[in-house]
């Protein structure tokens, strides 16, 4: 083997071993060839069998990088070759070409001592002035349906959390006390149902019709035993895909007046349909609205942001600190300078792009399918043939190496959940996720007895 083979495979190994780490600037090849005592040729040589391997990466004028770990083995394979990769769809991280390239031009100049020192200080809740003014202005934009003037939210409104599950629980703990009743839509992100448990709130299913929760059913709730508040998502709702039109949302801002009950309205995929208002403008005394990056941007460098009206601010403020829920400082001054030189609504419109033509494969690939789902989100609610339950058809799934997510994992009560699943698009390539529907579309052709083993 030639001796430049060798030292690559050193490399390798210390790349492997995590020695070398994902970022780390690799020594010149001049340096390099002093250290080992070798030609600088051969030097060249490694290096350009690293890069071969797609180990390293070389950046003209820079150097040379040790690259990020690439996927799962087998990942963004066709179902039919070789691979010992599960497709998931279960969980949805959204990513889009150069999306990465777009991220690391931001904080290349929060990586000067200054700057970095700056960034690693403690967060408050209340976050900085350009934090508050950065969000603020991301939240108003996001709406291209309203007129100026409209719906854009009071800077001193906003509060802070590490990501947006945290900012969600801490406003539920403010609003809602132990033993006390939240109205939630009958099929609800699952993370809502952990939260109640955990802070021993009692969740209420309210009834949920093609056009997203039922005012009515809302009101029969309440007076069934009071409500303290009400959870939901009125724009791409999880997992049925769901927005509110208008005349509903109306309707619903009216019943929570009539109720004097406050909302909290989940907008972390509202992003996909900036061309409505959220809730929050229609009503924006009484409705807290949770958002974050994590979808918009990447699940690693989240930041959630809550606009808390001023009768619940001091206490939504008093949740974050206590629960020890604050943001990160660096994370925190990174999505400020993502806000600002645009890189989060460049990665917003290619998301949008992204989510349409997911669905766009989707029903292309199921065309039998009982689907339903906004046009423009990254998942969808499949109602099963009736042959099918859906704990069934989700093992039948795992077997052939697909990852779904049951109806029963997102109802709340005692009512049987419909025989459905929800298909998160996000994750697999375009190329895999045709592939992986079409299996799903023929086995729901079959019988559940024909994939007994």
């Amino acid at each position: 083997m030639d001796d430049y083979r060798l030292f690559a495979d050193e490399m390798a190994d210390a790349i492997a071993a995590g020695r070398l780490r994902p970022g780390e600037r690799l020594p010149t090849q001049r340096a390099f060839a002093r250290r080992r005592g070798i030609a600088a040729s051969t030097a060249g040589r490694v290096y350009a069998e690293l890069v071969r391997r797609g180990l390293v990466v070389g950046e003209v004028g820079r150097g040379t990088f040790v690259r990020a770990a690439a996927g799962l083995p087998g990942a963004g394979l066709p179902l039919g070759e070789p691979s010992h990769a599960r497709v998931d769809l279960e969980l949805n991280y959204p990513v889009v070409p150069g999306q990465s390239a777009l991220l690391a031009a931001a904080l290349t100049p929060m990586l000067r001592p200054d700057a970095l020192d700056l960034a690693l200080r403690p967060s408050r809740a209340e976050g900085t002035p350009a934090a508050r003014a950065a969000f603020a202005a991301l939240l108003a934009q996001d709406n291209s349906a309203l007129s100026a003037g409209d719906w854009v939210p009071e800077p001193e409104a906003l509060r802070f959390a590490g990501n947006g599950r945290q900012a969600l629980s801490a406003v539920l703990a403010a609003l809602v006390l132990p033993g006390q009743r939240l109205g939630v839509e009958e099929l609800t992100y699952p993370v809502v149902k952990a939260t109640a448990q955990r802070l021993g709130i009692v969740l209420v299913p309210i009834a949920v019709d093609g056009d997203g929760l039922d005012p009515d059913a809302l009101a029969a709730a309440h007076r069934t035993a009071p409500l303290r508040a009400v959870y939901l998502q009125p724009r791409v709702h999880n997992p049925l895909g769901l927005t509110m039109p208008p005349q509903r949302r109306e309707r619903l801002v009216e019943i929570l007046r009539w109720l004097d009950l406050p909302a909290v309205e989940d907008a972390v995929w509202a992003f996909l349909r900036p061309d409505l208002p959220p809730l929050a403008a229609l009503a924006p005394e009484r409705i807290v609205l949770v958002d974050s990056l994590s979808k918009r941007i990447a699940p690693g460098l989240s930041t959630g942001v809550a606009v808390v009206p001023e009768t619940y601010r001091e206490q939504v403020t008093a949740s974050l600190r206590a629960g020890s829920l604050l943001p990160s400082g660096f994370a925190l001054e990174a999505a400020v300078r993502w806000i600002g030189d645009g890189t989060v609504a460049a990665i917003g419109a290619a998301k949008r792009a992204d989510a349409t033509e997911r669905q766009r494969v989707a029903r292309e690939q199921l065309p039998d399918a009982v689907l339903r789902g906004d046009p423009g989100s990254y998942y969808c609610w499949w109602e099963l043939p009736p042959t099918w339950h859906a704990e069934t058809f989700v093992a039948a799934a795992a077997r052939a190496g697909i990852g779904l997510t049951p109806a029963a994992a997102y109802a709340v009560g005692s009512r049987t959940p419909r025989a459905a699943v929800r298909l998160g698009l996000a994750s697999p390539t375009l190329p895999v996720l045709a592939e992986t529907l079409t299996t799903l579309g023929r086995l729901a052709r079959s019988t559940p007895e024909e994939q007994v083993e």
